[in-house]
This record gives structure tokens, C-alpha cells and sequence, in this order.
């Protein structure tokens, strides 16, 4: 590609983005701004969208989330379960716990999805679930998910199952030094998704695509 194309492309992702942002409902709007003003940085609109979009078309009814106040997600999750399913989100961060478990007080009276928030680190939480349990796992947030995640992911999901990592550039970040496209970015995120990639490639039992939706997505599925 020349730079023009990669001019467009740039361009494109702005125009997505902003489309994706003025189609959420106002709850999520507010939701957002509010998070983002307690000082939790929420992931790209388009991304959450696509979620949602994706749990309607694989009809996924029991989710788990891991993030780091992923309100965003957590919204959109919600929608795409229609009033049913259940959606576990494990968030390290006790301030980030807090601020799913007032997303679900709000929400309760207008949900029938059983919900539940655990102020947890994935590597400890996740060995505790059931085996071939959960349709999908999603994850995002702070560098000490992701690993954690993907070492759970084939024993907690059903035939079929996937995994989605999201951010999986490292550029959502205020402070983030170009993630993996710039080679000397040693930060901690940015290593734990290169070790990701790599451990992904490797696995012959792992199906995978990386995806340039928001700042990158990883979809992975076990065989």
C-alpha cells in the first residue's frame, strides 16, 4: 500500500469509531464519560460493538468478562444477552469491581441475566469455575489478564467456545509507547501480548485471527 491507502485507513478507523460511538444509547454515552471521569479509560466504542454483534451470531448466553472497569463492554455484553443468560465479570481492581457492580444495580430491574462482579485476579478466580462451562471469554484491561485468561480459556469453554482479547495492539493506553507495532515499547502490556501471539501461534490445538477492530482484536478457539 502506498500512503494515501494508508492515509485512508487511518481516516477509516476515525470514521468508524465515530459512528459507533454517536449509534450507542444514551445510557452508554453517559456511562462512559462518567467512568472515564473517575479516572477508568474505557476501550474503543467499535470494539464493544462488535461484541455485541458477536454474541448475537454465535448465540452465546454464558459469558465471562475480564477487565480492569470495563464498563463499556459490560454494557454492551448486557444488551447482547437480551434480558437472559448470565455474564461473570472478574475484575482485579476492587475500584473497577465496584464501578461493574453499580453498572448491575442499575440494570437489575431491566435485566433478567443472572450478573455477578468478582474482585479477583484471573489466574486466581478462573481455576475455580466449572470445565466446558461458558460459551465465551472476553478479555481486556490490565497485561496480567491476558495469560492468565488463555491458560483457563480450552478447560472453561463448551465445544465451540472462543475467546476474544481485546486491545490487542496495546494502544488503548493514554500513555501507550505504540504498543506492538513499535519494537522498543517494553512496557508490561505490551510484553504480555507479544508473549500471547507467540504462545497462540505455537499451540496446535488453538484456531485463531487477529483482527483490526478498535485498537486489535485476537478471536481464538480450541480443537
Amino acid at each position: 500500500m502506498n500512503k494515501t491507502s494508508y492515509t485512508n485507513l487511518s481516516k477509516a478507523w476515525e470514521f468508524i469509531e465515530s459512528r459507533a460511538v454517536d449509534e450507542q444509547r444514551s445510557y452508554l454515552q453517559e456511562i462512559r464519560s462518567k467512568v472515564e471521569s473517575q479516572g477508568h479509560e474505557q476501550g474503543s466504542a467499535a470494539q464493544a460493538s462488535f461484541l455485541n454483534t458477536l454474541i448475537r451470531l454465535i448465540g452465546a448466553r454464558s459469558i465471562i468478562l475480564v477487565g480492569t472497569a470495563a464498563a463499556v463492554e459490560t454494557v454492551q455484553i448486557i444488551d447482547a444477552l437480551q434480558g437472559g443468560g448470565q455474564l461473570t465479570v472478574v475484575d482485579s481492581s476492587s475500584d473497577g469491581a465496584a464501578v461493574i457492580r453499580a453498572i448491575f444495580n442499575d440494570l437489575d430491574d431491566e435485566s433478567d441475566t443472572r450478573m455477578r462482579a468478582v474482585n479477583a485476579s484471573a489466574g486466581v478466580f478462573l481455576p475455580r469455575l466449572n470445565a466446558e462451562d461458558y460459551d465465551l471469554i472476553i478479555v481486556t484491561g490490565d497485561a496480567s489478564n491476558y495469560l492468565a485468561s488463555y491458560q483457563q480459556s480450552s478447560r472453561l469453554l463448551k465445544q465451540g467456545g472462543a475467546t476474544v482479547f481485546t486491545d490487542m495492539l496495546g494502544f488503548q493506553a493514554s500513555d501507550s509507547q505504540g504498543g506492538l507495532l513499535n519494537p522498543v515499547d517494553r512496557d508490561a502490556k505490551t510484553l504480555e501480548l507479544r508473549k500471547l501471539l507467540s504462545m497462540v501461534d505455537d499451540d496446535e490445538t488453538t484456531d485463531s485471527t487477529l483482527i483490526p477492530v478498535g485498537t486489535g482484536m485476537l478471536i481464538a478457539t480450541h480443537h
